[in-house]
């Protein structure tokens, strides 16, 4: 089964990442911000599994994808060496605009450990807002998988 495939019958993508020391703090926890960080390396690798590549969509079509908003809900803490899995959603996509939910689990247990989305605004160079490219915009309307929106965003 190939990425796509998967993420087509899955609803999402999924990418493991392991807690450097680097990213607790004194607690010994992960500190938030990582959280963050985390949801990018879900987000590039989202679009990765879907058959395309954001560096060339930059390079080559001049598109950026900005973030607009980004919220985080910590539910418990992950710890050195803690593996984690990232699980990426496109969860909506309205022109120029595009949000990607996120959830993080650690393997051990699968306790989920945050939740989180991402909302993104797609623009050129000048950062002025441009539309997606078009075969860009194909892909995501085909892996895009709506939830429920409590906050009214794309």
């Amino acid at each position: 089964m190939t990425d796509l495939e998967r993420m087509l019958e899955q609803g999402y993508a999924e990418t493991h990442v392991r807690v450097r020391y680097a990213e607790t703090d004194q607690m010994g926890v992960v500190y938030h911000a990582n959280y963050l960080i985390w949801f990018e390396v879900g987000r590039v690798e989202f679009i990765r599994q879907a058959g395309l590549h954001y560096a060339a969509m930059e390079r080559d079509e001049g598109a950026l994808i900005a973030v607009v908003e980004a919220r985080a809900r910590y539910k418990a803490p992950a710890r050195y060496d803690d593996e984690l899995l990232v699980r990426t959603t496109l969860a909506g996509l309205r022109g120029s605009i595009v949000r990607f939910t996120y959830r993080v689990l650690r393997v051990a247990d699968e306790a989920v450990l945050c939740e989180g989305e991402t909302v993104h605004m797609v623009v050129g160079r000048d950062m002025k807002r441009r539309a997606m490219p078009v075969a860009y915009a194909e892909r995501f309307r085909q892996l895009a998988h709506p939830e429920e929106e409590p906050s009214g965003n794309a």
